[in-house]
C-alpha cells in the first residue's frame, strides 16, 4: 500500500527536513480530513529525564491538527488561532507514538480540528482541539516562492538521506 505523505519543508521545527534541532516528522493522509504521524521523541526534546517536554508534544499536536485541513485540500494551509491541550499522561522518550488530527468543522477560512496522541498500547496520552484560520492565498503564494521553504513531498530515499545526514 502506498503512503499518502504530505509535503515537508526545509526548516519548520516540526516537519523541516533540514532543521537539525527539529523533529523532522512526516505526515500521512489517512482519509479525507484526517492525518496521522508515527514517530518517537528523543533525548534532545525531553523535559524531565525520560519524558518528552510538554511543549514538544504541543508542537506535534498543533501541527497534526492544522495539517488535517491539508488532508482535504493540499493547496490550503491553516495556522492555529487557538489551541487547547489536555495532558492525560506523560509521553516517554524513545517510544513509538501515534498522533492523529481530524477536521470537525470547515467553514471556509475558519476550521475546527481535534486530535490525540496515543502510546504503543493504545493509551490516550494527549487530547487537543484547535481553531484554525486559513493562510490568505496571496500570503501563501508569496511564502511558496521563497526557495528556502522547500515545500514538497520527499521520497522515502530523500527522507532517509536527510536522516542519515543528521546522524553522521
Amino acid at each position: 500500500m502506498s503512503k499518502d505523505y504530505q509535503p515537508n519543508s526545509h526548516y519548520c521545527f516540526v516537519c523541516g527536513v533540514k532543521n537539525e534541532a527539529g523533529l523532522r516528522i512526516r505526515f500521512q493522509n489517512i482519509e479525507h480530513g484526517r492525518v496521522r504521524v508515527e514517530t518517537q521523541i528523543c533525548d534532545k526534546h525531553q523535559g524531565f529525564p525520560g519524558i518528552a517536554h510538554g511543549g514538544i508534544v504541543a508542537c506535534i499536536m498543533d501541527e497534526v491538527m492544522g495539517r488535517a485541513m491539508t488532508a482535504i485540500d493540499g493547496n490550503r494551509l491553516f495556522y492555529t488561532a487557538k489551541m487547547e491541550i489536555k495532558y492525560r499522561q506523560h509521553v516517554p522518550l524513545d517510544t513509538d507514538i501515534v498522533a492523529e488530527g481530524w477536521i470537525i468543522k470547515d467553514k471556509g477560512r475558519v476550521a475546527t480540528a481535534e486530535g490525540n496522541l496515543k502510546l504503543p498500547d493504545g493509551t490516550l496520552a494527549i487530547e487537543g482541539s484547535a481553531m484554525l484560520f486559513e493562510v490568505p492565498k496571496d500570503e501563501l503564494e508569496s511564502m511558496m516562492q521563497n526557495e528556502r521553504v522547500g515545500w514538497q513531498v520527499y521520497t522515502d530515499e530523500e527522507f532517509a538521506a536527510f536522516e542519515k545526514e543528521f546522524k553522521s
